[in-house]
């Protein structure tokens, strides 16, 4: 019996029609779990016919879905940024592409300054596909989520008042032609940016749709081109010259966006874990005493502890522009 044995009935079936569209008779020789990107949706390993596959079975759906992501990623798929894609089932939420082995970002040739500049080069490429369907604006989704954090009673009355007023402030003075819209993954971490040992992919597109150009620039540019020099390459690569003042200041009302965005997914994954009291205090490590109290096991990586100390770092960055924790290069 394999791992997909082991899914209720419908999901069960639907795995299997996927791969049948797919391999058709041929011997399914191995089914492994794996791990990889940032996404909730259980991955598979489908060895068969002299080839390697990748089964995605999406997760459970949220209240934030995207409903237009598979639009999104045969459009990505088509044109070589995501892995090839063989099949996918919106109703079943069910796709086969490509397995692409992972290797460590960090081991790219010419190290940071290249990756910085190919990472530049791929979302201009992105942006310059066909455009992806509209979802919703980035602003409206940054606040929806954050909204939910409010009420989770994570935290005690009174607590966020100074976060909530800062978000007001940047979509009120938030700029941005929708008609001027373009593709983008939404959500371009480390995690989601895949090095095969020659290239790079970018894979989970759960959050792609068509939205402000700024957004994976920012996220880019906070995970992996974190200083002055690595954002100059990576933002001359994305547009072919540096950027004006006017587009940096546009960069920076975008990026604490991002910063909270990414705030809220850790604190609501933080306020799953049980609690006895709302947390009054939203003081935040720097980044050198995060280190060394995860070097020394007081803070477990993936634990909802780690989640809630890392949520409060990205508030702080959302508030003061401080560094973020970034995202770890080992993927």
């Amino acid at each position: 019996m394999s791992d997909l044995d082991t899914f209720p009935p419908v999901q069960r079936e639907a795995a299997h029609a996927a791969l049948r569209e797919v391999i058709g008779t041929a011997t399914i020789d191995a089914v492994t779990s794996v791990s990889g990107g940032a996404t909730s949706a259980q991955l598979f390993r489908i060895d068969a016919g002299g080839w390697n596959y990748l089964l995605r079975i999406e997760g459970v759906p949220s209240p934030l879905r995207n409903p237009y992501q598979y639009v999104s990623l045969r459009i990505a798929a088509e044109a070589g940024i995501a892995p090839r894609l063989y099949y996918a089932n919106e109703t079943s939420r069910v796709a086969v592409m490509d397995f692409v082995q992972r290797q460590p970002l960090g081991r790219y040739p010419g190290g940071l300054p290249a990756l910085a500049k190919a990472l530049g080069e791929l979302l201009a490429r992105l942006q310059a596909t066909p455009t992806f369907p509209s979802f919703v604006r980035y602003p409206d989704i940054v606040a929806r989520l954050w909204a939910h954090v409010g009420r989770t009673g994570l935290f005690a009355p009174g607590v966020l008042d100074r976060y909530n007023d800062h978000l007001e402030r940047i979509r009120a003075t938030y700029v941005w032609d929708d008609a001027n819209s373009v593709a983008s993954h939404n959500d371009p971490l480390a995690a989601n940016i895949l090095f095969d040992g020659v290239r790079l992919w970018m894979i989970d597109w759960e959050s792609a749709y068509r939205t402000d150009p700024l957004v994976d620039l920012a996220v880019v540019g906070d995970s992996l081109a974190q200083t002055p020099e690595l954002q100059d390459i990576l933002h001359r690569a994305w547009r072919g010259c540096p950027l004006d003042d006017a587009l940096r200041a546009r960069l920076a009302h975008v990026r604490a966006l991002t910063r909270l965005y990414y705030a809220g997914v850790l604190l609501s994954a933080s306020a799953t874990a049980p609690r006895t009291t709302p947390d009054t205090s939203l003081a935040a490590p720097t980044l050198a005493e995060f280190a060394e109290a995860t070097s020394a096991g007081r803070i477990k990586a993936g634990t909802p502890a780690a989640k809630h100390v890392l949520g409060k770092m990205f508030l702080a960055s959302f508030l003061t522009n401080i560094a973020t924790p970034g995202f770890d290069l080992s993927v």
